[in-house]
């Protein structure tokens, strides 16, 4: 009866960055492999190695053995998954939603914000980090903040509230993430997995270069792609090990974990059928 159940869900992740991403990986071996993410025409992904968004730009993108493929068209997703890929489709308004009809709504935007995600989405609805209250705009919530908390799972209440400080790294918060002072097209400089002093130019804001606010390793690097002011571009890990660059974060793999949690406190209420 279970493992009908996990055959045949359906799940629906709002966004395919790298916490979203993170969670996808963790239901996928877990054995939920129904999965479809929902994307901006242009995503904005930093840590780009470990995010199933690079699908967009790259068609078939994969993260520690599981790949994602981005469809053009729903008619497509059961093909798909048939394939054992997770789907990833250009929605920023969730469409998909109406038609893919899911048995569980992720909502993994990272926004710090509710940016419309509602309960009656489906049967069960999930949100990550800030801006969402359980069990009214969800069936539950994850916390997203680094600490003691990082994972836990609300069936009742809200995450801690955001504080726009990165959490820390070898005690470095802000400093690690690089973000842009100007609106304009990026232009690389250095590629992710490199080591960077402090002040070595990382890439460009149009001919504006940004520098490297520590020494470590560039974790992660937006795309070249035109990019808003503050917007965050860079992440440098002070701890320079490169293989940090190409695989999911504890961070990342911790959230997971608390939406495996929430689907599988869920799962007996479902109706699969």
């Amino acid at each position: 009866m279970m493992n009908d159940t996990l055959k045949g869900l359906k799940i629906l992740i709002k966004g395919a960055g790298e916490m979203a991403s993170g969670i996808a990986h963790r239901l996928y071996m877990a054995h939920f492999k129904r999965i479809l993410m929902t994307e901006i025409e242009r995503p904005i992904s930093v840590r780009r190695t470990v995010a199933f968004s690079e699908a967009v730009y790259e068609k078939v993108w994969t993260v520690e053995g599981v790949s994602a493929e981005l469809i053009t068209d729903l008619g497509d997703i059961d093909s798909l998954w048939g394939r054992e890929r997770i789907g990833v489709i250009v929605d920023p308004y969730w469409k998909a939603i109406d038609t893919l009809k899911p048995h569980i709504v992720i909502d993994a935007i990272m926004a710090k914000r509710n940016l419309g995600t509602k309960k009656n989405e489906a049967p069960v609805v999930i949100a990550v980090g800030p801006g969402f209250t359980a069990p009214i705009d969800c069936h539950a919530v994850v916390e997203s903040n680094r600490g003691h908390n990082l994972g836990r799972v609300f069936y009742e209440g809200s995450t801690e509230p955001h504080t726009r400080i990165p959490g820390p790294v070898m005690g470095i918060t802000a400093e690690r993430v690089l973000r842009s002072k100007k609106a304009g097209l990026i232009r690389h400089a250095r590629s992710i997995g490199d080591e960077v002093k402090k002040g070595d130019i990382v890439m460009y804001i149009d001919d504006t270069p940004v520098f490297a606010t520590i020494d470590g390793i560039l974790r992660g690097l937006i795309r070249e792609i035109y990019v808003t002011e503050d917007e965050k571009i860079g992440d440098i890990d002070p701890r320079t090990k490169k293989e940090y660059c190409y695989t999911i974060s504890e961070k990342a793999r911790a959230i997971g974990g608390g939406v495996l949690e929430a689907v599988m406190h869920f799962l007996p209420t479902i109706d699969v059928a």
